[in-house]
């Protein structure tokens, strides 16, 4: 089965033009093997189908890797280091991204302590240097990103209100989300800017995805 899976997974980084080594895939496949132990425990997430776990989760936190990393291209150097990725739950998008992009510093924010737990226990077996767990609400965070990122975790307005702090003066938000989001953007306030809607397709998952770039009106 992990066979199968690895072949899928390799192939869907493949249709997401993703130029991964086989060490990335190993670690991808090692965090869903460690998110399937942990959530016996912890209840990290509702998946329990390795299956499912490999489209619903790490796929889909996939496709978000490519436009990720030519908005850190365009960036200048020095303002593309660090990302904070809100909610973050099991670490998806969060290790995802650790994993794809090893020069981006990754931290995961969770007010759950065994989440946070979770993402430092995955840093540690995954030999991801790059990658923190963090215990606390995203509101008290002092520290400064380049990248806020966000999945399916709260509504457009409740994300940016509650991480504005956490934003660096150059800094955006990457808010993936499931569905159409006009009503969730009409409801921003005049301070915030979409200023792009990107759409995804998630290589074996028939649904709707797209990421919602956002920065601060200045």
């Amino acid at each position: 089965m992990s066979e199968q899976l690895l072949t899928q997974l390799r192939e869907g980084a493949q249709d997401l033009e993703l130029d991964l080594g086989e060490s990335q895939l190993a670690q991808l496949m090692e965090f869903q093997s460690l998110l399937q132990k942990w959530n016996k425990v912890y209840n990290l997430t509702s998946v329990r189908d390795p299956q499912e776990m490999l489209t619903h989760h790490l796929l889909d936190s996939l496709a978000a890797v490519k436009p990720l990393q030519r908005h850190l291209a365009a960036m200048p150097a020095g303002q593309r280091e660090k990302l904070l990725d809100v909610g973050s739950g099991g670490g998806l998008p969060g290790v995802v991204f650790a994993i794809c992009c090893p020069d981006l510093d990754v931290s995961c924010v969770d007010t759950v302590a065994k989440k946070a737990a979770f993402i430092n226990q995955a840093a540690a077996a995954l030999r991801l240097p790059n990658l923190h767990g963090i215990h606390a609400r995203v509101e008290t965070l002092t520290q400064k990103f380049d990248v806020v990122s966000c999945r399916a975790f709260a509504s457009l307005i409740d994300f940016t209100t509650w991480s504005r702090q956490a934003l660096a003066d150059h800094a955006v938000w990457l808010a993936m989300k499931g569905k159409q989001t006009d009503d969730e953007q009409a409801a921003l306030g005049a301070d915030v800017e979409v200023f792009h809607v990107e759409q995804l397709v998630v290589p074996g998952l028939d649904a709707d995805r797209c990421i919602v770039w956002m920065r601060p009106k200045s």
